[in-house]
C-alpha cells in the first residue's frame, strides 16, 4: 500500500498526545509501518500541538509536506485553518466544533473568527463537523473528545475497530477504559 499521512492539530490539555500513541499503537498492531513526529508547542499553557502520523508498507519519514495530508483531525477550529495549507487538495478534514481562544484573543489583540466552519467547508470539498465535546459530554467525560475525533478517523480510514478498542484497552487507566470505548464507538458512528 502506499504511505498514507495524518496531520493532528490541537491546543495543549486536548489529549492530542494520547490519540496519537492510540492511533500509531493501532496501525502498528495493523502491520503498517508508522512514523510518527509530535510537536508540543506551549502545550500545557493551551499552545498549539502538532502530530505528524506517516503509515504504509515502508515509511522513511514522519513528516508531512504542505499538502501532503490525507487527512486533517483539527480538534480546534482555528487549529484547523492554521494547519489547513498540509491537507491535500483530496483530503479529508475532520473538525471538532470547538472554540478554545488564543491568548492573543483572551488579551484582547485579535478577534477569535466567528465564520471558521463555513469558511472551511467552501474550501474542502471532503469536510466533517464533529461536535465532540458535546458527545464526550453525553458519555461521562468532556476530555473523552479525543476519543470521539479518533473514532470519527478511524471509520473514514477504514481501521480495524477492534484494534483500535484494544489499543485503548491497553493504554488508558482502567477506571476510564469503558468511558473512552463509548466515545470512540460514538466516533466511529458518525464516521461512516
Amino acid at each position: 500500500m502506499s504511505v498514507k499521512s495524518i496531520f493532528i492539530s490541537g491546543v495543549g490539555g486536548q489529549g492530542t498526545i494520547l490519540a496519537g500513541k492510540v492511533i500509531t499503537t493501532a496501525l502498528v498492531n495493523q502491520g503498517y509501518d508508522v512514523k510518527m513526529s509530535e510537536v508540543h508547542g506551549m502545550a500545557q499553557r493551551g499552545g498549539s500541538v502538532i502530530t505528524q502520523i506517516r503509515y504504509g508498507d515502508r515509511v522513511y519519514s514522519p513528516l508531512i509536506e504542505k499538502g501532503g495530508a490525507d487527512v486533517l483531525l483539527a480538534f480546534e477550529k482555528l487549529e484547523a485553518v492554521r494547519y489547513i495549507e498540509y491537507l491535500s487538495s483530496e483530503g479529508t478534514l475532520i473538525v471538532n466544533d470547538l472554540e478554545m481562544p488564543p491568548a492573543s484573543v483572551l488579551t484582547g489583540k485579535e478577534e477569535y473568527p466567528p465564520d471558521i466552519v463555513p469558511r472551511l467547508k467552501s474550501e474542502i470539498k471532503n469536510t466533517i463537523v464533529v461536535d465532540a465535546v458535546s458527545i464526550a459530554r453525553e458519555c461521562g467525560e468532556v476530555r473523552a473528545q479525543n476519543m470521539v475525533l479518533v473514532g470519527v478517523l478511524a471509520r473514514v480510514m477504514d481501521w480495524s475497530k477492534q484494534s483500535f478498542i484494544k489499543v485503548i484497552k491497553d493504554v488508558v487507566p482502567a477506571r476510564y477504559v469503558q468511558l473512552n470505548i463509548n466515545a470512540f464507538e460514538r466516533g466511529w458512528e458518525l464516521g461512516g
